[in-house]
């Protein structure tokens, strides 16, 4: 028999990605209308700006690096938070920026990422594999694999971690970026008061300039895409949407089906066999 809060916390993962789903579901649909804003450096602007923020220096996927990059019209923003948090003697850290769909592929299938989504699939299937189909719907919710709901592949969003300038320690939300489990939605009750309010304390700086937070992951922002207007009630079409960026001449090109998974079911299906195989090996 499960313990009691064993099945609780079985239970708030399901339903938090079910809700999650459920979100996907309306943004699927929601108009845009892409403006073709280019895209501006955030390390750049801070550097000019005189702002000190930290980037991670780990790979998106494989060899691929991270780009710091975003829409024009939304650096400023970023830049205005990062000043507020070294007034209150604290650092931003970028974590992630704009992702090519290349580079969103990969990252749904990037091993680390997927063997901890399956893992916690199967531990919510009472430990007994789940199917398919339950691996690609947490999938979607966790790692955007369709590139309408992606805002990172709109370059209007920042992942996001907080540190202190004193001592360089971490601002504790809970867990490090990037976790996935019972602990990852913004409000999740597995986490300790102080966590949970340091997540609520940052979330707050962020929306005063309209960066939204993604219930389902506590570290994820993002501003005038679709996500961004279903969850801030704007009803207007989003200005921001998947985009191919070229760096050469900053220019932005809409994808041609932005509704088609990056990796569909039987990638899915093989990237389950392919993580079963790693998990046997000692």
């Amino acid at each position: 028999m499960m313990k009691p809060d064993h099945s609780a916390r079985r239970a708030y993962w399901a339903e938090q990605m079910q809700l999650g789903y459920d979100l996907i579901q309306v943004v699927l649909p929601f108009e845009v209308r892409e403006c073709g804003e280019g895209f501006a450096s955030i390390p750049e602007a801070a550097e000019a700006a005189g702002v000190e923020m930290l980037f991670s220096d780990s790979k998106i996927a494989g060899e691929l690096d991270r780009v710091f990059f975003m829409r024009e019209g939304l650096v400023n923003d970023v830049i205005t938070i990062g000043r507020e948090m070294n007034d209150l003697g604290w650092i931003l850290k970028i974590e992630d920026g704009y992702r090519s769909m290349e580079m969103q592929s990969q990252l749904v299938r990037k091993p680390d990422v997927f063997d901890a989504i399956l893992k916690k699939c199967i531990w919510e299937n009472g430990d007994e594999l789940p199917p398919v189909e339950i691996v690609f719907r947490r999938a979607i919710v966790l790692i955007a694999n369709i590139p309408k709901t992606g805002t990172h592949m709109s370059g209007s969003a920042i992942d996001i971690s907080v540190f202190r300038r004193d001592d360089g320690s971490e601002v504790w939300r809970g867990n490090p970026y990037l976790e996935m489990s019972e602990r990852t939605p913004m409000r999740s009750p597995f986490i300790e008061a102080d966590d949970l309010q340091n997540r609520l304390d940052i979330t707050a700086m962020l929306e005063a300039h309209g960066l939204i937070h993604f219930p389902y992951e506590f570290w994820h922002y993002n501003k005038n895409d679709s996500m961004g207007h279903i969850l801030s009630g704007q009803p207007a079409p989003a200005r921001y949407g998947p985009v191919h960026w070229d760096p050469q001449t900053n220019q932005v090109t809409p994808y041609d089906d932005p509704l088609s998974p990056l990796n569909p079911m039987d990638v899915i299906e093989k990237e389950i066999a392919a993580a079963m195989q790693r998990a046997d090996q000692p």
